[in-house]
């Protein structure tokens, strides 16, 4: 009983021989298509990848404030970083005032196309609609390349 994890492998009498390893997963493309109007400034996808490697890393070193209310609490306090939101949040309406604080605040946010994505990188299951990363000593170049990056991003309002 249960899931099976071994690959379905089509009969060898039709010619031809597909492999499938469970879903399938999406394109660049295909996640863009189905992000909010208001997602801008988006991260292209080599900065995406990047910001998702120091989500990791932030994880990891305890440096990551993951989910609305932490991250709300989080700037309301004060605190500096890079803000990372998810652009395919439903209803859009929980996270539309962030970019508002941020900016205020002379914080660098951006979007990324997957929720879930960014939560993975996060070490979880669940997904993540937005997270904040802070500053530590072991990835600090690093980090400061990124914020620089992600401020140059250019927002169309």
């Amino acid at each position: 009983m249960g899931k099976s994890k071994k690959a379905d492998v089509s009969r060898e009498e039709n010619g031809d021989e597909s492999v499938t390893d469970g879903p399938s997963k999406q394109s660049w493309e295909d996640k863009v298509r189905y992000l909010s109007p208001i997602a801008s400034p988006l991260a292209s996808k080599k900065l995406t990848k990047k910001l998702y490697k120091m989500v990791g890393k932030a994880h990891g070193v305890k440096s990551l404030r993951k989910g609305i209310k932490e991250v709300q609490k989080s700037l309301r306090k004060g605190e500096k970083g890079i803000v990372v939101l998810a652009g395919d949040v439903s209803p859009m309406d929980i996270i539309s005032h962030i970019p508002v604080v941020c900016e205020e605040a002379d914080i660098p946010y951006c979007y990324t196309p997957s929720k879930s994505e960014l939560g993975e990188s996060c070490g979880s299951k669940r997904q993540a609609c937005m997270v904040m990363i802070k500053k530590h000593d072991s990835y600090g170049e690093d980090f400061d390349e990124l914020r620089a990056k992600v401020g140059e991003i250019p927002t169309s309002y």
